[in-house]
């Protein structure tokens, strides 16, 4: 045993001084208030808070400015990859991650090591490869599929390698090369074989979406979460209400692409398309908080200058820009998070609850930038950081 004496414990369930008593031989909480146990770490004055659940990744890439470059590695230099963007990742407090597209099995076997504790990093929730319509958004690392027997055969063969989510590609997106970034690709009918697949091994599925027809025929589809969204409309914004879909903004993504532009290297179309997301974005938060849509902070970490290990603390931030407190991305970022990838004992600072946890010289609830001072990090009781 050990226990954080003299904390500020914040979390969705509030903010109160406890002693935090952890179980080395579980990783997890043993208790939340008075009791002292085992070596005391003392944390006065500081805050201890739930590991982040950054729910859209890409562990593959590392923020280069053309992902068309990754056509032209081998897979084993993806693998190296991801295991230091998982080392970035878990020292920046993000303890559980979930990966949305990589090629071949990088994703499912970086999980598997990490699980088997061969390689450290937050826990990962992967989806493999992406289903993809042919010549569809981000086909160069997915799974073409067409028609709705052959999109339910690529679901099927996610789930053999090991997918604890499916992702498929609703609409088109910045990033490929002569895609229309709201037009719809894989059809509502596709999508529910997708989801029934998925369903039937009591897997949840999630659908790159930016235009309002994708994100619609995706909610009607029974799709988990929405990526992205960002044309959405208030009839979506509805839909994704009525269907308890999960919509996750990776705000960070197209932000960066903006920010840097064409002279960062950023291919002139990206750039172009990403413009134009940004300006209808805006007009979706507002669709998307007037109906109430539940939100998991996400940060489609690795595209363009979008970098693992500073990822979530600017998502973090520019959700509260655009309209949550920060208490609210704290839920996002938490307990919405791990609801999203089917954990109920993380995303909590409480008895019984893994011990992931951050401890922050800043309160999170009333400052978003508090992420940008990580004290330490624990990862089931072992601190990392």
């Amino acid at each position: 045993m050990f226990t954080l004496t003299g904390a500020t414990v914040v979390d969705v369930d509030g903010v109160r001084k406890s002693n935090v008593v952890v179980d080395e031989t579980t990783g997890r909480i043993e208790s939340v208030g008075d009791r002292v146990d085992g070596e005391e770490r003392d944390v006065t004055g500081l805050f201890v808070a739930p590991g982040l659940v950054d729910a859209h990744v890409h562990l593959m890439m590392d923020g280069r400015p053309d992902v068309a470059d990754y056509q032209h590695e081998p897979p084993e230099r993806a693998c190296y990859r991801a295991a230091a963007n998982l080392r970035h990742t878990l020292a920046a407090g993000v303890t559980t991650v979930r990966d949305l597209g990589a090629p071949g099995d990088v994703a499912t076997s970086a999980k598997a090591a990490v699980a088997a504790g061969e390689l450290d990093g937050p826990r990962i929730h992967a989806a493999g490869e992406n289903i993809v319509m042919t010549g569809g958004h981000g086909h160069w690392f997915g799974r073409e599929a067409d028609g709705p027997d052959e999109v339910r055969k690529a679901a099927r063969e996610q789930l053999k390698r090991g997918a604890d989510v499916v992702k498929c590609m609703a609409t088109g997106g910045v990033l490929t090369e002569g895609a229309i970034t709201g037009a719809p690709e894989l059809t509502e009918v596709e999508m529910r074989a997708i989801v029934e697949a998925a369903s039937a091994k009591g897997i949840p599925t999630a659908a790159h979406a930016h235009g309002e027809t994708g994100i619609k025929n995706a909610a009607r589809a029974g799709i988990t979460s929405i990526e992205h969204g960002m044309f959405m409309d208030e009839e979506a914004a509805t839909l994704l209400v009525e269907n308890d879909t999960y919509w996750v903004p990776t705000a960070s993504a197209v932000r960066e692409i903006v920010e840097a532009g064409v002279e960062a290297g950023i291919p002139e179309e990206a750039v172009a398309k990403a413009e134009d997301a940004a300006e209808r974005f805006e007009v979706a938060w507002e669709h998307a908080l007037d109906a109430g849509v539940t939100i998991a902070m996400g940060t489609d970490a690795g595209t363009p200058f979008n970098d693992h290990g500073q990822n979530a603390l600017r998502e973090m931030e520019l959700m509260v820009e655009y309209g949550l407190s920060p208490a609210e991305a704290l839920e996002a970022a938490t307990v919405n998070g791990a609801d999203l990838v089917g954990l109920d004992d993380v995303g909590k600072v409480a008895e019984g609850y893994v011990a992931d946890l951050v401890v922050l010289d800043a309160d999170p609830s009333e400052d978003a930038s508090a992420w940008r001072a990580v004290e330490a990090v624990y990862r089931e009781g072992v601190k990392v950081v």
